[in-house]
């Protein structure tokens, strides 16, 4: 017999436990919203907050829970708004403070709750403090992290720190002072030693509570003190060590003291405002600091996002994430994919390979307990788009690494010849969440949402196959309706699952991570910022009424949200039944959630080489990795699976690649 539904009738039978409860944040999902690609307005190619509001209804039918926004105040743009000029404007490419407001009051109509980026690591140099400070106004410089330099003339940078962004992390000032910058020289760090700099964040952060933000996702969140004396680290390629390695800029114990005076101030608003750490620290020991109960409510768990497609490693991520956090009564976050890294159906190999391991991955994410976050178009099976033509590119990585015409602010003295080349590492507001996508389907949805075939690959690279993939299913009790509607860090050099089979566009055979487009750094975060599509034939696809700031491939045509809705083999649908099943089934979700020895609420049990298998209260989940199938003792009934199941009821032929959940 075999199972491949997508629908879910449990919804009305259950409730998951803490959704009644002012805890809602530790087994939310959340949907991170990429502003300047998710929908345009009026017509300029750049999403807004108007289109934002418009498709709130596709999230809420989703099912998730809460979206979190990427920058939209007042910015240059030298690293998509991570350089933030004015902290309580709306940058006019968005729209306006009263369309902020709008959203808000909309998103919580729907029951959805609404999280925003706060860049507080550092500002943009257009920002009137830095401004000020190369004006040379009194005390101005005291906000930053400026220093004379070394040598006879102080002409040497004062220490031997590297920007994640390649090159020296100080930038010369015109009367020889040197300023700090861990990201571009266009965001400068601010010196959270400085009473004003605490003082003024406070201000922010009230500014958009007052509002009605229900949190914050709070970018380098581990980065804002630095070790006294700034000292040198002795070695170089130093943006690969982050997340590994001790490092003088980043995890520090001092930025704890931060969190927890911001942890008070959340505190003191009603119906539970939470904060989201985007922080890379060399252990899960150190990480979950950062959740201890007086400090923040979540912290973004990169080596999930970074684990290789190898049941032992997930297992071990897994565990020791669920240790860590544990200790501390905090819940673990999951994450697959984000604005900052290679979408993971192209990260786990791309074609129906990749698309059917991003489904798999996907179903896993939502069995664990704790909180998930998805990015956009993940629910879509959106490949990574790999043949950008350069002149379209925006990333300051891509840039830094080519010659470029010099336009300093005034006052900055201009990079000179010769500088260290930029290393291939994540910019400012980064955090490394390689993730799955979700696809593991094996299906012939018209959607095609893995693309075009091996033999017939699109312009937008990596993509899934037309053909035949993996079903996502359900059981048939299960079956009546749809359900009701997303850091700064090392990326992985080697994307887990990438192999020559990953699609350099064009019909060519190449590897994304060292294709001539990635050269100078690691060159496709504007591959995973290319507009989704929504809906028609050809692009912009209902992203706006005109075109999109990067183009879209035309294979998208068949991986648009219309174009998935209503059919049972496509990702979409896949995500919505999960989701409503998520909610349903009282032993998914929270940590502890339902009776069980086991805090987690997760119990892993014996299974084939290459097979992952836990229970947690009423409820199994199996992960097949292998290429091949697998047959197993049938652990209950099963209620969904990226790709068709075969079972007697007593054993069961897992397909190649693929998750099933189980009821008993």
């Amino acid at each position: 017999m075999t199972h491949e539904s997508t629908a879910v009738g449990l919804a009305s039978a259950y409730s998951n436990a803490t959704t009644a409860s002012g805890d809602w944040w530790r087994d939310a999902v959340i949907y991170q919203v990429y502003v300047r690609s998710f929908a345009d307005s009026d017509g300029d190619g750049i999403g807004d907050l108007r289109g934002v509001r418009s498709r709130l209804p596709h999230l809420a039918r989703l099912g998730v829970d809460a979206v979190w926004l990427t920058p939209f105040y007042v910015s240059p743009q030298a690293d998509g708004g991570y350089d933030v000029a004015d902290y309580r404007a709306v940058d006019p490419l968005f729209g306006d403070l009263a369309d902020a407001d709008e959203l808000v009051r909309a998103a919580h109509e729907l029951g959805l709750r609404v999280i925003v980026d706060v860049v507080p690591n550092h500002t943009s140099e257009q920002h009137p403090w830095f401004r000020a400070a190369l004006a040379g106004e009194p005390g101005a410089r005291e906000r930053y992290l400026f220093r004379r330099g070394r040598g006879a003339d102080g002409s040497l940078p004062p220490n031997d720190w590297e920007s994640i962004f390649g090159g020296p992390a100080w930038t010369r000032v015109a009367d020889g002072d040197w300023y700090l910058h861990l990201f571009a020289p266009e965001q400068p760090d601010l010196d959270w030693t400085h009473p004003e700099v605490t003082a003024e964040f406070d201000s922010v952060l009230r500014f958009w509570l007052d509002l009605g933000v229900d949190g914050f996702r709070i970018d380098v969140a581990h980065g804002m003190v630095k070790a006294d004396g700034l000292p040198d680290i002795g070695r170089g390629a130093q943006a690969t060590l982050i997340g590994t390695e001790p490092l003088p800029f980043f995890d520090q114990d001092g930025v704890h003291e931060i969190h927890r005076a911001w942890r008070r101030l959340l505190d003191s608003y009603e119906s539970r405002r939470i904060g989201v750490a985007e922080a890379w620290a060399p252990s899960s020991e150190r990480l979950a600091l950062y959740v201890r109960p007086d400090e923040l409510h979540q912290a973004f768990n990169f080596r999930f996002l970074t684990c290789p497609w190898d049941p032992e490693a997930m297992r071990t991520v897994i565990d020791e994430s669920l240790s860590a956090t544990t200790a501390v009564g905090a819940p673990t976050t999951w994450v697959l994919s984000n604005h900052d890294v290679v979408r993971h159906v192209t990260r786990y190999g791309g074609g129906r390979q990749g698309l059917a391991r991003a489904r798999a991955a996907a179903l896993l994410m939502l069995a664990l307990p704790g909180s998930a976050y998805l990015y956009q178009g993940e629910e879509l099976g959106l490949p990574e788009v790999t043949d950008l033509p350069p002149e379209s590119r925006q990333d300051p990585a891509f840039r830094r690494g080519r010659p470029q015409p010099p336009a300093p602010t005034p006052g900055i003295i201009a990079p000179r010849e010769g500088e260290p080349p930029a290393l291939p590492q994540a910019a400012a507001g980064a955090a490394p969440e390689p993730q799955l996508a979700p696809q593991a389907q094996g299906h012939t949805g018209p959607e095609a949402q893995a693309g075009p075939g091996p033999e017939d690959r699109g312009c937008c690279g990596p993509q899934a196959d037309s053909g035949p993939a993996p079903e996502p299913q359900l059981a048939p009790q299960a079956q009546g309706h749809t359900g009701p509607e997303a850091g700064v860090g090392p990326r992985p050099q080697a994307a887990a699952g990438a192999g020559p089979e990953a699609d350099g566009g064009a019909g060519q055979t190449a590897d994304p991570r060292t294709a001539p487009e990635a050269e100078g750094q690691d060159g496709l975060r504007d591959g995973c910022r290319v507009p989704i599509p929504w809906d028609g034939p050809e692009p912009p696809y209902g992203f706006g009424p005109a075109g999109s700031w990067l183009p879209q491939p035309p294979a998208w045509a068949g991986l648009s949200v219309a174009a998935q809705t209503g059919d049972p083999h496509s990702t979409l649908e896949l995500y919505r039944a999960a989701l409503e099943l998520r909610r349903a089934m009282p032993g998914l979700g929270a940590p502890g959630a339902g009776p069980s020895p086991d805090p987690c609420g997760m119990r892993w049990l014996p299974a084939p080489d290459g097979v992952l298998l836990f229970t947690r209260p009423g409820f199994a989940c199996t992960l097949n990795t292998r290429p091949d199938p697998v047959e197993l003792p049938a652990p209950g009934r099963p209620v969904l699976s990226s790709a068709p199941v075969d079972t007697d009821g007593r054993t069961v032929r897992l397909p190649p690649d693929s998750c099933t959940w189980w009821a008993f």
